[in-house]
């Protein structure tokens, strides 16, 4: 099993950081990025490999491919994704369908959250999951959430932003344990999908195999303090909190 970021996207809303850089290395903490927290979290849980999705300014992500390795003991691979800045992100994971086969802990390049999360997905598996969502049930939510339900053994039932809040399980965080048994069946779901609509999300594509009658698990990470960093605000939030991770 290796790590997998998303770092394709191009974060309009965090400009002028995202003028010159993808939104993964836009600081949180000192010079620390998410990538960086992200990478940390891997090496942690014992993972010596990751790949890395790029598109979007992808060049500042290669100039400091060899100190991340360096930093973190990783061996990284990059991933291009051609379309970051036409198409959604379903398109991009669908980029690391080899790197699925391997199995993966996926990581969103913009969620700052404890390894305690990873741990989680780590210690759920074994009972034949073959995706494992990190979800948080504890949190508030609102319009702007990947918001999920669940039932019992059945697992995911519906994953979208486009639900009432109140009916939701809790809400996907960004982060998967995707063993390689996965791969394939992900990989067509993520192909159908962007084939579809490529303005849609790889929860999308969860939605997709859910509705092909596979099951996605979930795993509830507790109370714990993250944060999705889409705009300002988020960010002003994410700095507060990365100091503790």
């Amino acid at each position: 099993m290796i790590g997998l970021v998303l770092a394709a996207g191009a974060g309009r809303r965090l400009r002028p950081y995202t003028d010159t850089l993808p939104k993964a290395l836009v600081p949180v903490d000192g010079e620390k990025t998410v990538l960086d927290l992200t990478l940390a979290n891997f090496a942690e849980i014992g993972l010596t490999e990751a790949a890395i999705v790029v598109g979007y300014r992808k060049e500042a992500v290669y100039d400091r491919k060899a100190e991340l390795e360096a930093k973190y003991g990783l061996t990284l691979t990059l991933v291009d994704n051609d379309k970051a800045e036409e198409w959604n992100n379903a398109y991009s994971l669908w980029c690391a369908r080899e790197v699925l086969k391997r199995g993966v802990i996926l990581a969103n390049g913009d969620t700052v959250h404890p390894v305690s999360v990873e741990k989680t997905l780590l210690a759920a598996r074994g009972n034949g999951q073959k995706i494992i969502l990190a979800l948080d049930t504890v949190k508030n939510l609102a319009d702007e959430e990947m918001k999920v339900i669940t039932d019992g053994d059945k697992g995911v039932q519906r994953i979208t932003k486009l639900m009432d809040p109140t009916t939701a399980t809790g809400e996907y965080i960004g982060v998967t344990l995707i063993e390689p048994e996965a791969a394939e069946e992900l990989a067509d779901a993520l192909k159908a999908t962007f084939e579809r609509d490529p303005d849609l999300y790889y929860e999308d594509g969860y939605q997709e195999l859910v509705n092909r009658g596979f099951t996605v698990d979930v795993a509830p990470i507790g109370e714990v303090t993250w944060v999705e960093i889409d705009n300002h605000d988020d960010l002003a939030k994410g700095r507060e909190i990365a100091c503790l991770y």
